[in-house]
């Protein structure tokens, strides 16, 4: 299965991986940083930059900004970070989305969203554009939301993350409802990083076989082998968090791609992908490399003209311009036509 990306990139079986960098809110609110994530991302060779539609209504309730839940422990009891002015700080405008958007394309580079709310749907589909929407692992079982996504007829790439089997085939099914196909499938542990015991890439070959969909990787894990692990096992689009610096403030910046790790991923995937060829058994090598690393069969010692064949009396040498060893059988008990000096390639009107 393919999926057709903007005007010439597809994406699916036969095709190079699409690789796409999660900017997610590293751009902490500056659009001026968010150029030049997307900058880098083109430089590093990413096919798509990624970005999150949220505001503070669309993503917390009351409730978590009253706890200052996803501070995390770092920040528990400090006084001087509220929850609430960080996500309207790292939150993108509608304009900002526009303005990013137009910036991406100028340079030659995909640029999507994953919206939180119906209203940030709408506004990617109907003022953006997008070419495909990302719903995130944390709404794979809001399936009022999905269908409301897949219905508006846009390519919709689900994260499986936090999800078991029956939530993902019933995410998948409702999308299917409303007639749209067109849906890449990621493998996803939603936790930051995850250990390796927990990452489970042999998923990729169990979505692979359940469904006949494009299925892809959303690594969280440091650094970049296990990405290329994931092209490996058949991995169609592999999305990883990016970053200008690991250091910065901000909630994804120390488990994201510097752009060096990503021109390794990128780099690396495209080389593994073409070196996973066909499954067909077939030989590449051509006919004068075949001749110059096989063996053909020589003489053992000086053969005398009318003496008998024995085995011992062949060897097997290069080049294999001559008889193959398969041969042998039909030398044996053979009588020789002429004086065959030692280490000479014996050939058909010898015997």
């Amino acid at each position: 299965m393919k999926i057709k990306i903007g005007e010439k990139r597809y994406i699916g079986h036969g095709e190079k991986p699409y690789m796409i960098a999660e900017l997610g809110s590293n751009h902490n609110g500056d659009m001026g940083l968010a150029r030049k994530l997307i900058d880098a991302a083109k430089q590093a060779g990413a096919d798509c930059v990624k970005f999150q539609s949220w505001s503070k209504e669309t993503i917390f309730s009351r409730k978590t900004y009253d706890d200052n839940y996803f501070l995390g422990d770092d920040y528990r009891n400090r006084d001087d970070i509220n929850l609430e002015e960080i996500v309207e700080a790292y939150s993108i405008s509608e304009k900002e989305l526009l303005d990013v958007k137009e910036y991406a394309e100028k340079i030659g580079i995909d640029c999507t969203s994953t919206p939180f709310s119906k209203g940030e749907a709408d506004f990617l589909v109907n003022e953006m554009n997008v070419d495909f929407i990302k719903i995130a692992s944390m709404d794979l079982n809001n399936y009022p939301f999905i269908r409301y996504i897949a219905e508006k007829g846009k390519p919709i790439v689900i994260s499986t993350g936090l999800s078991n089997q029956k939530e993902i085939d019933k995410a998948v099914k409702t999308i299917e409802e409303t007639g749209n196909k067109e849906i890449i499938i990621l493998h996803c542990v939603s936790i930051y990083p995850p250990d390796d015991r927990q990452i489970n890439l042999k998923n990729i070959d169990t979505l692979s076989e359940m469904y006949p969909y494009i299925i892809g990787f959303s690594d969280h894990s440091l650094g970049t082998c296990i990405s290329h692990a994931a092209v490996a096992k058949g991995a169609c689009v592999i999305e990883k968090h990016f970053t200008l610096d690991k250091n910065m403030d901000g909630w994804d910046h120390n488990v994201s791609a510097t752009p060096e790790e990503m021109k390794e991923i990128v780099d690396n995937a495209e080389r593994i992908f073409n070196s996973l060829g066909t499954s067909e058994i077939i030989r590449v090598e051509d006919d004068e490399r075949l001749k110059a690393f096989r063996r053909s069969i020589v003489a053992a010692k000086e053969i005398c003209k009318g003496e008998v064949f024995t085995e011992d009396m062949l060897d097997f040498k290069r080049p294999g311009t001559g008889l193959s060893p398969e041969n042998i059988e039909s030398i044996v008990g053979k009588k020789a036509k002429r004086n065959i000096v030692y280490d000479e390639i014996i050939n058909a009107d010898d015997f």
